[in-house]
């Protein structure tokens, strides 16, 4: 396949996601997809299913795909011998590993996909579709139980099996993803429409993937109260058991441990400056200035997937910002990491 006719069928994937999603009655595959998918994992709503869809939909376009592959166009026109690709998916959040199988096959690549147990029906369910839009694709994707003798990996999961993957999979020419999280800079200017979008940050996919943002940065002196009368929008997480069940456990825990915070029932803040939360908590700190906060983000620069700001992108901190209400919905040219997927391909 050429480099265009790999385009086309995504973008066709693309339309036919969003048609998918429009009309569900006339289709009751999708349906039947999203109603397994969640008996697998119980964290994956309807509703964050079909948000994970329709962001995937709207980066499968012509226009999308064409300025993403056209700065590797150069590498992509020419002939290769197809490798075979081991791709490890997390199981986070619905959908997390379809970024990097994209990746694998337009670069023109062969896909090993090892699916997490707790996200095994969605991809499959869209690649059937991708299969049926352009046939060649048959030959290029397989899922797989057990990965053996890729020509390459990629793999995502926690710092615990990054240690795993290295050990079997080191020899290989691999990108292996720890584990990330995103923190968020509230100056005190924020209006209401701001600090709902940053609930959107937070509260995307119950705030399980590693872009949903976890710390804040407030300063000094700063009055939660607006945030907290905001974030009420989001009270529907109250009536997901698993959410509850980790927002108890936590309230509990803090009580026992005499550990100040504060809530509104739902959500748990702390002061405190880890930058990794369990679900239903966030942390935060507080900074007095901007050099005094660029220090701060940068002691965790390498743990951070993003960092979100109101308004438009920061370059006073010295890290990349992007815009509150994104972080969920990264472009094609936003990689995991910050390590480009498609330029590890290409070299190989």
């Amino acid at each position: 396949m050429k480099l265009q006719e790999r385009i086309n069928a995504f973008a066709q994937l693309g339309t036919f996601i969003t048609s998918e999603l429009n009309n569900p009655k006339a289709n009751e595959k999708i349906q039947i997809s999203i109603a397994n998918a969640q008996q697998k994992n119980q964290w994956f709503t309807p509703s964050s299913i079909a948000f994970a869809l329709k962001s995937i939909a709207n980066s499968l376009t012509k226009t999308e795909l064409s300025n993403w592959t056209v700065q590797y166009e150069n590498e992509l026109a020419k002939e290769h011998k197809p490798k075979k690709i081991g791709v490890i998916m997390a199981g986070n959040i619905p959908l997390v590993g379809f970024h990097d199988a994209l990746c694998v096959l337009m670069s023109g690549n062969h896909l090993k996909a090892k699916l997490s147990k707790d996200d095994a029906v969605l991809l499959p369910y869209l690649f059937n579709e991708l299969v049926r839009i352009e046939p060649s694709f048959i030959e290029q994707i397989e899922f797989v139980e057990r990965l053996e003798n890729p020509d390459a990996v990629i793999a995502t999961g926690s710092n615990n099996s990054a240690r795993y993957f290295d050990y079997y999979f080191g020899k290989y020419p691999h990108i292996i993803r720890k584990n990330r999280n995103s923190a968020a800079i509230i100056t005190g200017d924020e209006n209401e429409k701001d600090i709902l979008k940053l609930g959107e940050d937070v509260f995307t996919y119950f705030g399980l993937g590693c872009r949903n943002v976890s710390k804040l940065y407030v300063p000094f002196g700063y009055d939660f109260g607006m945030f907290f009368r905001v974030l009420e929008s989001f009270s529907e997480v109250m009536n997901h058991n698993k959410y509850m069940n980790n927002y108890d456990y936590n309230h509990a825990v803090y009580l026992l441990n005499l550990e100040p915070f504060v809530t509104n029932n739902f959500l748990i803040l702390r002061e405190h400056n880890q930058l990794a939360t369990p679900a239903s908590v966030i942390n935060y700190e507080y900074y007095s200035n901007i050099s005094e906060l660029s220090s701060k983000i940068k002691i965790i620069e390498n743990e951070l997937q993003c960092l979100a700001v109101a308004g438009k992108p920061w370059d006073s901190i010295g890290i990349r910002t992007i815009t509150f209400g994104t972080t969920q919905t990264p472009s094609l040219t936003e990689y995991a990491d910050n390590v480009d997927t498609m330029k590890f391909l290409l070299s190989l």
